[in-house]
């Protein structure tokens, strides 16, 4: 888990992390998540800060109360998940990319050669993690 920052409601990053951990596999479908005072433990904030955190990823339908277990991520967490950044992912840079490049005449074969040497570019900087 990473450190939280001061940029925004504490309650909000540590769902923003956990939500993270559903999206990147590292706590998958079905499995177990931290309860609100493991959470509370871990990054030092008060028990009920680390409950709301939860109760956002259950509002979201990321994660389910087991009564008397705990919480799990809910059966399809991820894919939603994903889908739902894909999409805001293409509102925020792929349809900009696109409506400039269009204001620059750049056509789609100069688009895709100028996105692939980035992609390798990005792949000699993070070690083929782009």
């Amino acid at each position: 888990m990473s450190l939280l920052d001061d940029g925004g409601p504490i309650f909000a990053q540590i769902a923003a992390e956990l939500a993270n951990q559903i999206a990147d596999g590292t706590v998958g479908e079905g499995e177990r998540v931290a309860s609100s005072n493991e959470l509370a433990a871990f990054y030092r904030v008060n028990p009920a800060t680390a409950a709301r955190s939860l109760t956002v990823l259950s509002d979201e339908g990321l994660v389910e109360k087991r009564r008397g277990v705990g919480m799990f991520v809910a059966k399809g967490a991820r894919d939603r998940l994903v889908r739902a950044r894909r999409r805001r992912f293409a509102d925020r840079y792929v349809r900009p990319l696109v409506v400039e490049a269009a204001r620059l005449d750049i056509g789609l074969d100069e688009l895709l050669t100028l996105v692939r040497e980035e992609l390798s570019s990005a792949e000699v900087t993070t070690g083929g993690r782009a």
